[in-house]
Formats: C-alpha cells, sequence, structure tokens
C-alpha cells in the first residue's frame, strides 16, 4: 500500500472519528432538551398502588383549573372548529395560579390539557389545532407545571378521550384514534416531569357513547403506566359505576354539581369529589361578578366532611380569557386558607381494592337464566346498565343465571353486581344471595369454579385462567326479590 492510499485511510478515519462524536454531542444535547425533566422518572421504582392512594389522599385539596378554548366560545362545550386564532391569554401568569392555590392551603393542581373540543393547549406534533396555531404560541402546559413546581405543590393533568374537533366521537371511532391518543399522551408524560394523577373524562359516559372497547381502556391505562408507573388514573365514571369496587379507575372521580354524590359515611375507596368555585366549569362573561361559593362552605360541607370519607377536594378555579384568576374568586380563596390548614394526615384507608382494567367479555352476549320475575328478564343483567336489572321469581328457590358465548372464551375473573334495588321488596341495602356457586360448562357438566364467597353487594372473584363456551352463577339459596344489576367476565391477564 503506498504512502497516499494510507493518507486517505487516515483522513478519513479522522472525518469518521470527528463526525461521530458531534453525532453524538448532538443525541446527548437532544437528550437533555427533551428527557432531561425524565430522568430521574426513569430510574423511579414502581410504588404499590396502594401507597400512592394512600399519599394522594394525604394531599386533601386541589385546583381544577378549566382553562382551554372553550374560556373563549361562551360554552363548557365549545364549537369544535373554534378557530385558534381566539386563544390568546395575553396576560397569561400560571404563577398567580399556583399562588392562590397555596393561599388557599391547596397541595396540587390539574389543568385541562384538552378538553372535549380537542384543543391541545401544548406544542403537540399530532395536531395542528394546538396552541401554537393561535397568536399566544407559547406552551401552557409547561408554565403550569413550572409555576406550580415552583410553589412546592402537585402536579395533575385533564384529558378528554372524547374529542369531537378529531371525530372520537360516536358512529366516527377508528382504529388510529387509540395510537392518536397515545401518541398525545406520550408527549404529556415524556416532556412534562413527574405527573402524580392523570383525570380522564368523555369516556364510558351516557353523554360520550365511547366505550371500554371503541378505545381500549386497558390500553391506554396500561400505555400510561409505561410511561410513569407512579401516576395515578382517576377516570370521570363515578356517575355509571357502583361505588363498592375501582372499576376502571384507581381513584374514584365525583363530579358532584352533576349529581354524582359519595357517600360520606360509608365510602373505603380512594376518591376525588370536585365542583366550581363559579357556576360553570369554563370562565363566563359573568364570573367576575359572580357571587362565588364562599369559603365556609367550601371548608365546612366539602373539605372536612370529604377527606374523612377518604376523598380529596378539588375546587374548579376558571382562569378568565387574559388568563388570570378573577379577584373575586383569588379573594375567597385567601378565606379559605384563613379558615382551613392541614394539620395531619388523611385518614388511613382500611381496605385495599385491585382495580378493573379489562373489557367485560359478557357484555351484551346471550344470556339464559331461570324464571324471571315479570319483565325483568336475563337480559338486563348484561345490559352494561346497573339500574336495570335480571330479577328471579320469587316461586324459584335455586334461581341461576348463565352467559353463553360464541366459542370458546378464557376468562380469569368474574363480577356480580347484585341490585339492592327490586319491585315490590324493601330496599335495605342487604344481599339476598345467601349461598353460590360460579360454575363453567366443560362440554358434558358443569363444574365448579374455586372461589371465596362474600356477602358483599358487588363481588370480584378472581381464579386461574378458566376457557369455555358457558358460565353460570347457580344460586344455592335466596331470599324472595333477589336482583342481578350485572353479572361481568374479564380476561385481565390477557396482553
Amino acid at each position: 500500500m503506498g504512502s497516499k492510499e494510507i493518507k486517505r485511510i487516515l483522513i478519513f478515519c479522522a472525518i469518521s472519528l470527528f463526525t461521530l462524536d458531534l453525532f453524538s454531542k448532538n443525541i446527548n444535547e437532544y437528550s437533555s432538551e427533551n428527557d432531561g425533566q425524565n430522568s430521574e422518572i426513569e430510574k423511579t421504582i414502581a410504588k404499590p398502588l396502594s401507597v400512592l392512594q394512600q399519599e394522594f389522599l394525604d394531599l386533601r385539596f386541589g385546583m381544577f383549573i378549566h382553562f382551554n378554548i372553550p374560556t373563549y366560545g361562551g360554552n363548557d362545550w365549545c364549537d369544535p372548529n373554534l378557530s385558534p386564532e381566539v386563544f390568546n391569554p395575553v396576560k397569561l401568569d400560571c404563577n398567580q395560579w399556583a399562588e392562590a392555590a397555596a393561599s388557599a392551603g391547596m397541595t396540587y393542581g390539574c389543568l385541562t390539557t384538552k378538553h372535549h373540543s380537542g384543543f391541545c393547549i401544548w406544542p403537540t406534533k399530532t395536531t395542528d389545532y394546538n396552541v401554537m396555531n393561535s397568536p399566544f404560541k407559547r406552551d401552557v402546559v409547561k408554565e403550569y407545571v413550572d409555576a406550580f413546581r415552583k410553589k412546592g405543590l402537585k402536579v395533575f393533568l385533564y384529558y378528554s378521550i372524547l374529542d369531537t374537533h378529531h371525530n372520537i366521537r360516536p358512529g366516527w371511532i377508528k382504529k388510529e384514534n387509540t395510537q392518536f391518543i397515545k401518541d398525545q399522551l406520550t408527549e404529556l408524560f415524556t416532556n412534562y416531569g413527574e405527573i402524580s394523577c392523570l383525570v380522564i373524562d368523555g369516556w364510558d359516559a351516557g353523554w360520550s357513547r365511547i366505550s371500554y372497547e371503541d378505545i381500549s381502556f386497558k390500553e391506554i391505562y396500561k400505555h400510561v403506566k409505561s410511561l410513569q408507573p407512579n401516576c395515578l388514573i382517576s377516570e370521570h365514571n363515578a356517575g355509571k359505576y357502583p361505588s363498592e369496587e375501582l372499576f376502571y379507575t384507581d381513584v374514584k372521580h365525583y363530579e358532584q354539581n352533576a349529581g354524582q354524590k359519595i357517600s360520606k359515611e360509608t365510602n373505603k375507596l380512594p376518591a376525588q369529589a370536585g365542583i366550581p368555585i363559579n357556576i360553570n366549569w369554563f370562565w363566563k362573561e359573568t364570573s367576575p361578578t359572580e357571587t362565588v361559593k364562599k369559603a365556609k362552605y367550601i371548608v365546612e360541607e366539602n373539605i372536612i366532611p370529604l377527606n374523612n370519607a377518604h376523598c380529596n377536594f378539588i375546587l374548579n378555579v376558571a382562569p378568565n380569557r387574559d388568563g388570570l384568576i378573577d379577584d373575586n374568586a383569588i379573594a375567597e380563596l385567601k378565606e379559605v386558607g384563613k379558615l382551613w390548614k392541614i394539620t395531619e394526615a388523611a385518614p388511613k384507608l382500611t381496605i385495599f381494592k385491585q382495580p378493573i382494567i379489562a373489557s367485560n367479555l359478557a357484555k351484551k352476549q346471550k344470556m339464559n337464566s331461570s324464571w324471571s320475575y315479570d319483565m325483568d328478564i336475563s337480559d338486563f343483567a348484561n345490559d352494561d346498565n346497573f339500574r336495570t336489572k335480571w330479577t328471579s321469581a320469587p316461586q324459584v328457590k335455586t334461581p341461576y343465571l348463565e352467559v353463553i358465548f360464541d366459542k370458546e372464551t378464557t376468562f380469569d375473573a368474574i363480577g356480580i353486581v347484585e341490585s339492592a334495588v327490586s319491585r315490590n321488596f324493601a330496599n335495605d341495602g342487604n344481599t339476598r344471595m345467601d349461598s353460590y356457586n360460579l360454575q363453567y360448562w366443560d362440554g358434558k357438566t358443569w363444574k365448579n369454579i374455586e372461589t371465596k364467597v362474600n356477602n358483599d353487594l358487588v363481588r370480584i372473584h378472581r381464579f386461574k385462567p378458566i376457557k369455555s363456551e358457558k358460565v353460570r352463577l347457580q344460586i344455592n339459596s335466596c331470599k324472595p326479590g333477589l336482583a342481578i344489576a350485572e353479572l361481568m367476565i374479564y380476561n385481565e391477564n390477557q396482553k
């Protein structure tokens, strides 16, 4: 090999090493800029859910912040095609929000990153319908999280599954919508540091009509946990599901002014309940002159009794179109802070429930039963409605209720929700099902599933996976008026 060839090789190697070094520096700078906030999150060891739930309850009191394009639309559900040009909070000061929260003794905030009309107040790459295409052109989510952390407050985010701008709504849902949601959540959970709780809305409600099958709850839940394992999920579904179990949520969420009332006497599960300090959730032109809810009412009828019932109180305070909280709300929050202080940890949870996150396989399948009472036939026990029910005819001493699949189906959990309301019988809140067996059909006969019987109105039984075409609830003895609101079947361990 000649000297010229050796020289060329040496020059090539030097250029390659320089390029590789430059590339590495660029990658490191990019990682530092975009992922630096999450370096600690990646190292975080996942805490037990029970620990996270208790830490949540120890927060006691937080600020809901409804601030998004509906602030400029005149309605809480604004026009889904409202131009981004209207979004221009020229005096936005998230530090003012944080100061107001701290003055009331609040310990966390929760911001509406995307409401039902689909506008994103962070610079998302998933859609042009976002704050960077407004005159404002600033990342509201970042300013919020920075301001609240600066005051020592925890950060929650609100996110709506229902999205009328991007047609994530009944009749329009496509497979790719799930990936769209996951991409948006990936941005929120990798660019803004530790998020203590994700409050989800617009899913599995009578007004949204998006089921946990249309957009897979299990897939979204696991995606969030994969990004931040210590982030709790609080789904707006307490209006539908029984209060005795955690159906599709880590923390039950009650929207009190929508009629979702938590029992302050019997609740045992981690929960959050909220109302707005004004009349509406989003700011309206009348908000600055409205009589806001008084500090005495907020403290004595909400914070204290809810906290004693394993429930945080989250008070919505809506910033105006300039991006500031109005004076009337600021003044009342200071009065709250004078009346109430956190002096001790919240009451300890005494029970732990594993959340149901899998789809209900029994929903809308064929049903069969022993003789039903009048119109309350078996189909009402798997219609995904806890207000309807199958009622056994009083003459039947050992009634049964069964689900029939179109093909062999694998399952590992069964839920029974017994209705406390039964026609012509007293609503005493007690179970009428004294003894029962859960069974599956092995092709020739009914086999019992090994489970531990309990006497709660809501029962979740978990066991090793079974594959069968038919599942039966065989009731060995019961009192007159037995009614089953829902018989549910799950495959929790399916990927």
